[in-house]
């Protein structure tokens, strides 16, 4: 800020100068004081002059009687999980009264390493969504699978000299926190030399764990499932992000261990969140409906979902209505079901009535890096065999619904296998970035297929090829189509494709609009029912996070098997 700007700014407040904006007669929430004060508000350069009685502005907006509240912040997500690049993203958060996100592209850095985070910031440059970008720290994620690239700490270090970039992302490889490989070690260092947030992720760590996470820097963890788990973690000093995704939703389990005493180490965040979801019910908007249906004070949960967050990224003239502060707020009609009217991103309007109405977006087209992205050994149905005789018993991995966490169980392979009947599904995972040929084989319990299979790019962390189902002949198919479209989602059945999203992005996002990718994505669970699914879950969504070996308790990787309590793969046979 220069001179003339913070003269105009102080001229505003004092009332020498007309604002730019004036929201006038409205109900303003104080997070700081947790209640509302009646009062109008004066903007002027993107900023709160004032708030009071003002009378001069270029613009006087009557809120008649209507809250004000400030605008959400999502404290974590990964834009990547959308489905669609940041300025279509943009476009569905700002309508759900998001302004600024805390994101992690550790999804496009596992396939198109620097190129992948390079991507992500310029195409989140100039919109009125305020996206940071915290750096991926575990690019794999772990030793024991195949990515399209490693980072090690001297290819995020140049990140860091970028004004959007506040910190080092969720650290998911707790075994090397504990046991100080140089290669951790070397990030946390950088991280702290630059004076930077580190993110965690504690999953299934006890308070011992959490002891070696907090002593190394870390200072969040969005990966708490039960209020214990919580209060643990806000002892040690961190801060929990309450996390209500597509497929971990958390809320419910968490909100019994936010305190009066506590509530300020608590914020809200979807972590993964799918398109459809988000223009069906909001992102971190939904969080704060929840929590407020849930029982908790609805300007509690907006101050979670606005201050709280912005203090824990140090993101300090946000996350208020407060003179000094970005003029970034909504207008609600209704405080109980945060129904939103309106949305200002820095004294613009952006959204109004559910839909985005800010400046006109474009698109840059992505490099060809990016789209060439599906590098797959020749592959035949052959790969798909599974070397288990009836009566051999496996190790088999159930799915639980709605969570991240799965059950390692064991069962006995029948003489039909796979067999919808007992619910015992194949699975496989392609590695799909170098040609090594690997393919990591399994049987997952609960998906709930009763015939052909689903195949997708998306598989968390590595997003390999992951592809289920009932026959070797349409998982065959299913892959050969993924291939044939650069990445995206598939179902198939008696060898025909039913239904696909294109997401040539790495693999991982579209290049359309969000309008038309919601449509695709509608379209593909429709056909759902044709493979005879009945489950309350979404298959697709369970799939993707079937690859990842940082949650309990297995998970298949392009190199096998993974037991997440050993930290090593095992053998598919019993």
């Amino acid at each position: 800020m220069d001179e003339i700007t913070l003269k105009r700014r102080i001229d505003a407040a004092a009332k020498r100068i007309p604002a730019d904006l004036i929201i006038k007669n409205g109900k303003v929430i104080d997070v700081f004081n947790l209640e509302i004060i009646e009062a109008d508000i004066a903007i002027i350069d993107g900023y709160i002059a004032g708030i009071g009685f003002y009378d001069e502005a270029d613009e006087i907006v009557d809120a008649a009687g209507r809250y004000v509240s400030p605008a959400f912040i999502d404290a974590h997500v990964h834009i990547e999980s959308s489905m669609v690049t940041p300025v279509e993203f943009s476009k569905v958060l700002l309508a759900h009264g998001v302004t600024t996100v805390i994101t992690d592209p550790h999804e496009i850095a596992n396939v198109s390493g620097t190129k992948g985070i390079s991507y992500m910031l310029q195409q989140s440059e100039n919109l009125p969504l305020d996206v940071r970008v915290m750096l991926p720290s575990c690019v794999p994620s772990t030793p024991f699978e195949n990515a399209g690239a490693v980072l090690e700490a001297d290819r995020l270090h140049p990140f860091y000299k970028h004004n959007r970039v506040p910190g080092l992302a969720e650290v998911m490889d707790y075994p090397a926190v504990l046991h100080g490989k140089k290669e951790m070690l070397d990030k946390l260092l950088s991280a702290a030399n630059h004076k930077a947030i580190i993110d965690g992720h504690g999953a299934g760590l006890d308070a011992d764990g959490i002891n070696v996470y907090a002593s190394s820097g870390i200072s969040t963890d969005h990966e708490c499932t039960t209020a214990e788990e919580a209060r643990d973690r806000i002892t040690r000093g961190l801060y929990v992000l309450i996390r209500e995704g597509s497929v971990a939703k958390d809320l419910a389990a968490l909100l019994p261990a936010v305190t009066s005493a506590n509530a300020s180490r608590f914020m809200f965040c979807t972590d993964d969140k799918h398109l459809d979801d988000l223009v069906a019910e909001g992102s971190v908007d939904h969080n704060v409906r929840l929590a407020i249906k849930q029982g908790m004070d609805s300007i509690q949960a907006i101050q979670l979902c606005s201050l709280n967050a912005a203090k824990c990224y140090r993101l300090n003239d946000k996350g208020a209505i407060a003179p000094g502060y970005k003029a970034d707020f909504l207008v609600l009609d209704d405080l109980e079901n945060v129904a939103i009217a309106s949305v200002y991103a820095e004294g613009k309007l952006v959204a109004k009535d559910g839909s985005y109405c800010g400046p006109e977006l474009n698109q840059q087209a992505p490099p060809k890096a990016l789209t060439d992205s599906i590098h797959i050994a020749p592959l035949s149905v052959e790969h798909f065999v599974i070397g288990l005789k009836k009566g051999d018993h496996a190790n088999v991995i159930e799915v639980i619904p709605n969570k991240l966490v799965t059950k390692k169980v064991t069962a006995a392979v029948g003489e039909h296998f796979p067999s919808a009947t007992d619910d015992l599904l194949k699975i496989a995972v392609i590695e799909r970035h170098n040609k090594t040929g690997n393919i990591g084989l399994g049987i997952v319990k609960g998906l709930r297929l009763q015939d052909g299979a689903i195949a997708s790019t998306v598989a968390h962390d590595s997003h390999n090829l992951v592809v289920a189902g009932t026959n070797d002949r349409d998982m065959m198919t299913a892959s050969a189509e993924i291939q044939n479209m650069k990445g995206g989602y598939v179902i198939v059945k008696d060898g025909e494709v039913l239904a696909s999203v294109p997401l040539p992005i790495s693999g991982l996002m579209s290049d359309r609009s969000f309008e038309q990718v919601n449509d695709e994505i509608l379209h593909l669970k429709s056909k759902l029912n044709e493979l005879g699914f009945d489950g309350d879950f979404d298959p697709f969504l369970t799939l993707s996070f079937l690859t990842l070996p940082v949650i309990p308790e297995i998970k298949l990787t392009d190199m096998g098997l993974f037991d997440f309590r050993r930290f090593s793969h095992i053998s598919l046979k019993a």
